[in-house]
């Protein structure tokens, strides 16, 4: 999902605008493998950075873990079931807009408040 960050207050807003490689079906990227070439502005998550990309979603599983928290019990590794995400209303599977389908001079016209980011889904393990 494509986030923007204000440059003065350093504050991040959602939008439902999805990067173009993102199957809104599936919920997932089309083209894993070479998105950091086909996107160059795709961040890659290592070790070495999560500390620094605290404008990761609350509910990212490569967050929470690197914050010392549990995943959340509809996370597919725990589940064993990659839908389990999906049933517990937690994706944003059929709710984005891909990049190619808007004007980028008027993304800020697609903010939006995910209701997951102010739930309670995690917990220090």
């Amino acid at each position: 999902m494509i986030r923007l960050q204000d440059e003065d207050s350093g504050e991040v807003e959602d939008t439902n605008v999805a990067c173009r490689l993102f199957d809104s079906g599936q919920c997932r990227c089309t083209d894993y493998a070479n998105r950091c070439t086909r996107v160059p502005d795709c961040v890659r998550l290592t070790p070495d950075n999560l500390a620094s990309l605290d404008w990761m979603p609350k509910t990212c599983a490569y967050r929470l873990v690197h914050e010392g928290y549990d995943l959340p019990p509809w996370h597919h590794l725990l589940s064993g079931d990659r839908n389990s995400i999906h049933q517990a209303g937690m994706s944003v599977r059929g709710r984005t807009l891909s990049e190619l389908d808007i004007d980028p001079d008027e993304i800020e016209h697609y903010l939006v408040e995910w209701p997951e980011e102010g739930k309670e889904v995690h917990q220090k393990g």
